[in-house]
């Protein structure tokens, strides 16, 4: 997993890397200006020109060594530096070096005055402010800001838009940051960079290796994740030779009900896909051509009432259960379900009506099996615990739930975030737009069910199950377009997901 680190513990190991690769400031600067141009001159031409600002700390340093190292490729170059009484000694360093060329126009910012027209060629380099920044701007900086977000012209952020805060919501600020299109971060993402609310200022982001001291990386401890292929890879298990159907467990799945017979099917092929040995979907009796007809390698269990969950099969023949999908909030549904969580002794995976059902009842919580994996998206987590003011207080509540019921809380969306009980946080890497369409819920509670079914454990399951759920997405995407794509694709495209990841 790649650690995501806060601003204090990549402040130290900036530091770290310093004392002890070692390294001076200034030649880890150049590092980092010199990655940030690598990635520039991979999207550009040079018919585009670049006009850079700069901030009087180190952030402003990277921009004055970005702008040396595209002046020396061949680009027209201008750079713009905020006026201030006191700039950090890696910049002025910088700030010497560039000067040293004669041909980089440099103008100081002291007024309105000074904000050249920037044409449509043109490409904006944000080196004004990073990631310690620690409080809103304003005055100058503020107006200059709003002036280059107005320009329509490709916006570019190094390490983090100038204006937004790393740790926490930059909510009450969002008049002051600078809106990117591309931002290019430093060895981690920050944290501020998965959060929904940010979107629409750190544009497309990525992460580039500046070479900070993996002893330290290694050793230091965060509560905060990103999910890798590589690290997922390791979680997969091989099949044994010898193993039969039997060894890969057997799973149950309640779901269903009269006109959402589908939820069923696409949760239980996509459980079969994972790699469960054995699935069987309970369902009322209405559904009961609906299962063989679809997926005839799934088994049913029928339910004596005709439209809805009423009653539990015997739970001793299962190794995981799953619960949600397409159920209803029927009386008769609300009882068994708490008999399921009083009776079940291994963890339950919960889902969509599931969800509702503990939102209706939220002393059922303190009873569910520990270890229990839930999988709201943001309006059924909101009832569960409450409106949040911002992604930050939410992802908190998050962690506080985790820990509070001693189960993993995986959040739907954009870099889908797994809770904890230990109180750590995994986001997702993989995923697209197109899966924001209805069933693609389904599918992770079939895939998450698959792999508890083969004994994974909650941790690992929720690891492995969501970002095989986002690659398969990913997947299905590049062969439909996200505008088309369904959540059957996302099932048909798991076994692609798989396969890339036992190949890497």
């Amino acid at each position: 997993m790649q650690k995501v680190f806060t601003v204090d513990k990549i402040r130290l190991a900036d530091q770290f890397t310093i004392q002890n690769e070692p390294i001076k400031s200034i030649d880890l600067m150049e590092k980092a200006a010199q990655a940030c141009v690598n990635r520039i001159l991979e999207r550009t031409t040079k018919e585009k020109s670049f006009s850079i600002f700069c901030g009087p700390g180190n952030n402003g340093g990277d921009g004055l060594a970005i702008a040396r190292l595209l002046k020396v490729q061949g680009f027209e170059v201008r750079v713009f530096i905020l006026d201030s009484e006191r700039y950090s000694v890696d910049f002025e360093i910088n700030r010497k070096r560039l000067e040293s060329l004669k041909s980089v126009p440099i103008v100081k910012l002291k007024s309105e005055i000074d904000f050249s027209p920037i044409g449509e060629k043109d490409i904006i380099i944000d080196a004004l402010f990073g990631s310690g920044l620690s409080k809103p701007l304003n005055g100058q900086v503020a107006k200059l800001i709003k002036h280059l977000n107005q320009i329509n012209c490709l916006r570019i952020a190094i390490d983090i838009p100038s204006g937004l805060f790393s740790d926490i919501s930059s909510d009450g600020n969002k008049s002051i940051i600078f809106q990117a299109d591309y931002t290019l971060s430093f060895q981690f993402p920050k944290l501020a960079f998965l959060m929904p609310e940010n979107d629409g200022f750190v544009g497309d982001w990525q992460v580039l290796n500046i070479g900070l001291s993996q002893e330290y990386i290694q050793k230091s401890e965060t509560s905060y994740y990103f999910l890798v292929s590589q690290a997922v890879k390791e979680i997969i298990r091989p099949r044994p030779k010898f193993s039969h159907k039997g060894s890969f467990g057997h799973g149950l799945l309640i779901a269903g009900g009269t006109g959402k017979m589908g939820a069923a099917v696409l949760a239980g092929k996509a459980a079969l896909r994972s790699g469960a040995g054995l699935i069987t979907v309970h369902h009322p009796k209405s559904g009961l051509s609906v299962i063989p007809t679809a997926v005839p390698e799934l088994m049913t269990s029928i339910d004596e009432n005709e439209n809805v969950f009423s009653q539990l099969p015997d739970l001793l023949n299962y190794s995981a259960i799953a619960i949600g999908p397409g159920l209803g909030m029927a009386k008769a549904s609300l009882s068994a379900f708490k008999l399921l969580i009083q009776e079940s002794k291994i963890p339950l995976i919960i889902d969509a009506d599931g969800l509702n059902m503990l939102a209706e009842n939220k002393t059922w919580l303190s009873f569910l099996p520990e270890n229990s994996i839930l999988t709201p998206h943001i309006k059924e987590f909101e009832r569960l615990v409450g409106k949040s003011k911002n992604d930050f207080d939410r992802m908190e509540k998050q962690i506080a739930f985790a820990k509070k019921y001693q189960v993993y809380i995986i959040l739907k969306g954009a870099h889908t975030s797994i809770a904890t009980p230990d109180g750590k946080v995994f986001f997702n890497s993989t995923g697209n737009p197109g899966m924001a369409t209805g069933g693609s819920g389904d599918v992770l509670t079939g895939i998450l069910l698959g792999l508890k079914a083969q004994k994974y454990s909650s941790l690992h399951a929720s690891l492995l199950g969501v970002f095989l759920h986002g690659l398969a997405g990913d997947f299905a995407a590049e062969n439909k377009g996200q505008a088309s794509l369904i959540a059957g694709d996302i099932v048909d495209s798991i076994p692609d997901a798989f396969l890339s990841l036992l190949n890497l």
